[in-house]
């Protein structure tokens, strides 16, 4: 039975595993414990907010959102920043059940939206977006500047 709800610290190792999937299936090492130390400091530190789908005990898939804000708009908005299921369990609307959850998080602070960005070939992703509501935005141009850690 499918359930979702906002993670606390008492579900770190659920969301660390599955955090740790999603950071393999984006051609990244596995390393668990990096993922536990990186999702125990956003949980500790309220930078972001985690809700966990789970079946029973099982945990299937999760989103994480942060906080950011709109200057011109003079309102907080969500980042949806990562969101993974579980390869036994998609396609059985736990991403959709995730995304909801995450617009009722937006909804409930008075959010002016969510922002989120994919890859220009996950087209499974870009069509549960599209299937809820979500517009490509073709007005803007993103950028990104890396720097390397020392």
């Amino acid at each position: 039975m499918l359930n979702i709800i906002k993670a606390e610290i008492t579900e770190l190792n659920q969301v660390a595993t599955l955090f740790n999937d999603y950071r393999v299936f984006y051609d990244q090492t596995s390393n668990i414990d990096a993922a536990t130390s990186f999702i125990k400091e956003r949980m500790t530190m309220k930078e972001s907010v985690i809700f966990l789908a789970l079946d029973g005990e099982i945990p299937m898939g999760f989103v994480q959102l942060y906080p950011i804000f709109t200057s011109v708009g003079m309102n907080r908005k969500w980042l949806l920043n990562d969101l993974f299921v579980s390869a036994d369990y998609r396609r059985h609307g736990v991403g959709k059940a995730l995304m909801n959850a995450a617009k009722k998080l937006a909804e409930e602070t008075k959010a002016s939206g969510i922002l989120l960005e994919t890859t220009k070939d996950n087209n499974k992703a870009q069509a549960l977006y599209e299937s809820i509501g979500y517009e490509k935005e073709e007005s803007v141009y993103f950028y990104n500047l890396s720097l390397s850690k020392s």
